[in-house]
């Protein structure tokens, strides 16, 4: 079912504003935001949070934040970063969140690039990052503003801001900035890596952002005010519109997450009717839920499996739009009653009535195991630049391995070469460009080239079928520049080449080639007698030298980009061999067939990943 809530205004006229004080005036007793405090639970309704909205509004502009000021934010899912967000947007300021797990030079080259003057950082571990640039004479960063008190030093403390805010919040004054707010200016800036290793900023404005929430609310089946757990980090545009922008419009509720790794408790505790996650949460509730299966006796085993081909016959009818058969629905509710249920209720899993998944495409493997337990997870596709999602699977017309049709608005076309062009309001209006101008990226007739190559059925459902753009997209939903990787680890004069991969995987893995002229160099200065490349490439000393250069690129770069596993090759890649273009560009495609078997190897150990999914996925 979708919203039914009064708009108020036509959804290209809305602004953020407008909902929050619809929210406070006509469901003002309803939960808004609740966070973990000791054992239980904070919530603030709808009216206290807009008041608190405006306390803090108050406080960020004694503090001298302007109407069109950007403001960076660097904390976890916590309620400071969530009220901040709006209290920033009534002000008219920009709110643009930045990964805590970006590297320094990221963080600079924003600090830089959005002209903020102001930070609003989460404790010790962030200041030691933002700190050094209030020294930068190239960051126009002037204050620090620290949620926890007791790391903060001589920087202000978020709670003394309140305190400004509350002895001089005037409530005309916030009506004022409510009523002056416009659908056409900016809501956000979202940071997200281009192909050439430098985050860009994607301005997107209240219009942008309203009429997704409202056109993707028509996809999503849920009760009216649905809990929504808030875990992924507010600087993906997928968290920003799940964990703000729609319960803003649905008078729903937020429950903030602020550890992602405490995400399956708080699933277990809440037992939610929605839930959204990146693939490599689905991969990773899947491998605990068939770990379970495992130990149990085989003629358990045998009825949940036969559990599982009811509920995956039931979701082939509904996939193919045909009614269930009164058989099947009824097998089915058995099933659920006596075999599912009783498995799923542990996890928190029973309830689920929305479940979805975007940023990377979801194995089909997982997505059919969900199905078999009556979840059907909803796969959908879109970018930052497109406000978020731009095809979705939902309830009513779904085809698994899909990432659905286009959401109500937007057009889609293919291009010769199979590339995604889309057009429509939800689309960003340009790249911000440092001197705070917009770069256009459409073209004249108004398509976004979207760098994704895909196929459009005869029914209209949308399948990726290749990446035109060389970014990673990870498991976890982390977009990676592949060239700023690479480029970083052949800074060291024994790496001529490099291809890092980690498309679909929860971390990367890169091929190695020894530079055939500086090697042998290095080895002679260093006393290494080594005839052939191959003899080179073997030498203890070579490989902990290597071993030393990995590591000292992985310390620049942020935790989804570093190298976890790697192979060192000997033999140079060059046109000849298909690897590199005339122009000696690398030919990723045709590297990765070549070594597929080794790159296989280098994700076949199953104690190689160290790593839970990612704490700021």
């Amino acid at each position: 079912m979708t919203t039914k809530l009064r708009l108020p205004g036509r959804p290209d006229e809305i602004t953020l504003p407008d909902l929050l004080a619809r929210n406070a005036a006509e469901h003002g007793g309803l939960p808004a935001l609740s966070w973990r405090e000791g054992p239980g639970w904070t919530t603030l309704s709808w009216s206290e949070a807009r008041r608190t909205v405006g306390v803090l509004a108050a406080g960020y502009a004694a503090l001298g934040v302007e109407r069109g000021d950007h403001v960076l934010m660097m904390m976890a899912n916590r309620p400071e970063h969530w009220l901040s967000d709006l209290a920033l947007v009534h002000l008219g300021a920009v709110p643009v969140t930045v990964y805590g797990t970006s590297a320094p030079e990221q963080t600079a080259h924003i600090a830089r690039h959005s002209r903020a003057r102001v930070a609003v950082v989460e404790g010790a571990r962030e200041l030691a990052r933002w700190e050094p640039l209030l020294a930068d004479p190239d960051v126009p960063l002037e204050r620090l503003v620290v949620a926890e008190a007791a790391d903060a030093g001589a920087h202000l403390t978020y709670g003394s801001l309140y305190a400004s805010g509350a002895r001089t919040f005037r409530s005309d004054a916030f009506e004022k900035g409510r009523r002056e707010a416009r659908p056409e200016d900016p809501l956000t800036v979202v940071y997200t890596s281009g192909t050439t290793g430098d985050p860009k900023g994607v301005r997107l404005t209240h219009r942008n952002l309203m009429l997704q929430t409202v056109r993707l609310d028509r996809h999503v089946d849920l009760p009216e005010h649905a809990e929504h757990i808030c875990y992924l980090p507010f600087a993906h545009i997928a968290e920003r519109v799940l964990g703000i922008y729609l319960p803003l419009l649905r008078a729903a509720h937020v429950r903030l997450c602020a550890d992602p790794a405490a995400v399956a408790g708080v699933v277990r505790e809440l037992r939610p009717v929605q839930f959204f996650g990146v693939p490599r949460v689905w991969e990773k509730l899947a491998a605990s839920v068939r770990a379970v299966l495992a130990q149990l006796p085989r003629e358990r085993r045998e009825a949940i499996e036969a559990a599982n081909d009811i509920a995956r016959a039931r979701a082939a009818h509904r996939e193919r739009g045909e009614e269930v058969p009164p058989a099947v629905e009824t097998a089915y509710a058995v099933a659920k009653e006596r075999v599912l249920d009783p498995l799923l209720v542990p996890a928190g899993l029973d309830r689920l009535v929305w479940t979805a998944s975007a940023t990377a495409p979801m194995p089909l493997d997982v997505v059919r195991f969900w199905a078999g337990w009556g979840i059907t997870v909803m796969d959908a596709w879109g970018l930052t630049e497109t406000s978020g999602v731009c095809t979705v699977n939902s309830a009513d017309g779904f085809r698994l391995g899909s990432v659905g049709r286009p959401i109500e608005g937007l057009e889609l076309r293919l291009a010769e070469d199979g590339e995604i062009l889309t057009r429509g309001a939800t689309v960003f209006g340009g790249y911000l460009r440092p001197d705070g101008t917009v770069e256009d990226a459409s073209d004249a007739e108004g398509w976004f080239p979207t760098g994704d190559i895909g196929r459009l059925d005869e029914d209209g459902y949308l399948w990726l079928t290749d990446r035109k753009k060389e970014l990673i997209i990870t498991s976890n939903g982390k977009n990676v520049s592949p060239a700023l990787v690479e480029n970083t680890v052949k800074e060291h004069p024994l790496i001529g080449q490099a291809l890092v991969h980690g498309d679909g995987r929860s971390y990367l893995v890169a091929l190695l080639v020894l530079d055939p002229e500086l090697a042998p160099a290095w080895a002679a200065a260093h006393g290494i007698d080594a005839a052939t490349p191959a003899e080179l490439a073997a030498h203890p000393a070579v490989a902990r030298e290597i071993a030393r250069a990995v590591e000292a690129a992985n310390a620049r770069l942020n935790r989804t980009e570093q190298i976890k596993r790697y192979r060192l090759l000997t033999e140079e890649w060059g046109p000849a061999s298909g690897e590199l273009t005339p122009t000696l560009k690398l030919r990723r495609k045709v590297v990765r067939e070549k070594y597929g078997a080794l790159i296989e190897e280098l994700y076949a150990d199953p104690y190689a990943d160290p790593y839970a999914p990612e704490a700021s996925a």
